[in-house]
């Protein structure tokens, strides 16, 4: 095995037609990634292969490869055990809810890849849900895109992936409200409607998680502390793990009602004490922070 193959990154980027590969392409690509659309799968061996005879040329490589394949997950898991003798790989799913889908197919009025073969637009979505599950549930990151317009998601994107020379696990925190529907695309959640809601109390109901007297009602209500300190000693050996695995994204969702009070002063304490964890950087959103 070469030192420019230990070096070599490749990502698969697959997902739901229409949860925007063509934007995460084009931003993996202004980041410097090597971007092959539509590449058959039976060639990115190949490709990897020219690229560790390249001298370095290619250390970086994306392939974002669609359904139309029928045996996508079986043929990805193929590819995916090969490359790893030799390279760092990892699958990249986009989703989006069907209601988003369907808008976004009408805005464009192109047809859906499957919706021949299925009848209509709503068919065929619900036929590529089918044949993606598996590989939905073994990919290494997930990305839902419903929330995102294409500014949003070439951002969100950029932040993911710029820090992909930094060692270590990169952590996403976020916080939102349940009445908001919960995040799709997280490994890990956290429920703070199990502590008093600021919102009752008139003073602090303007305010938020951000603000120091939202903070402080939060963090001194019965269990908040027990938590926070439980919480951060039971993800620190899971982190841990993470990185032996060779998990270099993960993401954790801090949620309560609205998403302004509780869950936003917990999301801030908890990056706070996880990114003083060995290897763990970490980067903090507010979903649904502004939104009332």
């Amino acid at each position: 095995m070469s030192d420019q193959a230990m070096k070599q990154e490749i990502l698969i980027v697959t997902g739901m037609s229409g949860a925007g590969r063509s934007t995460v392409a084009n931003a993996l690509e202004d980041l410097g990634w090597y971007v092959v659309d539509n590449l058959p799968l039976a060639m990115l061996k190949t490709l990897a292969d020219m690229a560790d005879r390249s001298g370095g040329a290619l250390p970086k490589i994306v392939a974002v490869i669609d359904v139309r394949g029928r045996d996508l997950f079986e043929d990805i898991q193929a590819t995916v055990t090969e490359l790893r003798q030799t390279a760092t790989v990892r699958v990249v799913f986009l989703d989006a809810t069907d209601d988003i889908l369907v808008r976004r197919y009408e805005s464009v009025r192109r047809p859906h890849p499957l919706q021949i073969e299925a009848g209509s637009l709503v068919d065929g979505i619900k036929l590529e849900r089918e044949r993606l599950q598996e590989l939905r549930a073994s990919s290494d990151v997930v990305i839902d895109t419903s929330r995102y317009n294409v500014h949003e998601l070439s951002t969100a994107t950029r932040e993911l992936f710029s820090d992909e020379d930094t060692p270590g696990l990169q952590l996403s925190v976020q916080s939102f409200g349940f009445k908001y529907g919960t995040p799709t695309d997280v490994d890990l959640m956290a429920d703070m409607r199990f502590l008093p809601n600021p919102f009752w109390e008139t003073e602090l109901r303007p305010l938020t998680g951000v603000d120091v007297e939202v903070k402080d009602f939060v963090m001194s209500r019965e269990g908040a502390q027990e938590f926070l300190e439980n919480y951060v000693a039971a993800l620190e050996p899971m982190l841990a793990g993470y990185q032996r695995e060779n998990k270099r994204h993960v993401s954790l969702a801090v949620g309560c009602t609205g998403g302004k009070h509780r869950s936003v002063a917990m999301a801030r304490e908890l990056a706070d004490r996880l990114a003083a964890l060995p290897g763990v950087h970490v980067s903090l959103r507010h979903r649904d922070l502004g939104r009332e």
